[in-house]
């Protein structure tokens, strides 16, 4: 048995780290793109987007409930930050910035949302933090460009 889990544990050692990396990006950008879809009626923001924030999204804080700041400006910029930032983090062009600014962007759908932190938010944060702490990998945009600008 404990040849059979060695062998095992040594096989997952063949698998590229590139690969797992390029998959996380793309598992956590998923969510996000489908999300800024719903937020567009063509180049314009959705009615449905705009109401919502306006009328339904509100944060929740210390026990207390407020109403969302700047509702229209919040909608266009998650509706344009739900779309650029999950194509930068499939790219892997400033992925780590990509990464941080849907951090950012979970932590305010959890002052939201609260009771999906379980399901949602925190594996968002967690493939996120991941992308930050060790980088997109060698299958991004990002290790190409650093790899042209190292050269002699």
């Amino acid at each position: 048995m404990v040849r059979l889990v060695d062998a095992t544990a040594r096989g997952f050692g063949y698998l590229p780290a590139s690969l797992s990396a390029l998959l996380l990006r793309i598992a956590v950008a998923i969510p996000f793109w489908r999300s800024g879809l719903t937020k567009w009626d063509g180049l314009q923001l959705s009615p449905g987007a705009r109401w919502l924030f306006e009328h339904e999204f509100q944060l929740h804080l210390f026990g207390e409930t407020y109403t969302m700041p700047l509702p229209v400006l919040s909608a266009y910029l998650a509706a344009i930050g739900e779309i650029l930032l999950p194509i930068l983090l499939i790219l892997g062009l400033g992925t780590r910035f990509a990464a941080l600014g849907l951090l950012l962007m979970t932590l305010v759908i959890q002052l939201t949302i609260p009771d999906a932190w379980a399901t949602h938010h925190l594996p968002w944060a967690a493939m996120l933090l991941a992308i930050m702490t060790w980088g997109p990998g060698r299958a991004s945009l990002d290790h190409a460009l650093a790899r042209w600008y190292r050269r002699p």
